[in-house]
């Protein structure tokens, strides 16, 4: 018995992506990105920071100009 059955899922095939076999967290899944999986090719990549961008002059700082 099963715990959970995915919506989506018609006789093993992926109706969300078509033709595909379903594969719980692979990309189109309705899964995909909200869990970690054990497979790390289900995971989704890191994103990675982005540097922050210096005020240019003339323009107001986000702190309210208080420094």
């Amino acid at each position: 018995m099963s715990g959970w059955g995915c919506p989506h899922e018609v006789k093993g095939t992926c109706q969300r992506v078509q033709g595909r076999p379903c594969d719980p967290g692979m990309k189109g899944c309705i899964l995909f990105g909200r869990f970690v999986w054990s497979t790390e090719a289900k995971n989704r990549p890191q994103r990675q920071a982005r540097p922050a961008v210096p005020a240019r002059a003339g323009e107001k700082s986000s702190d309210g100009g208080k420094a």
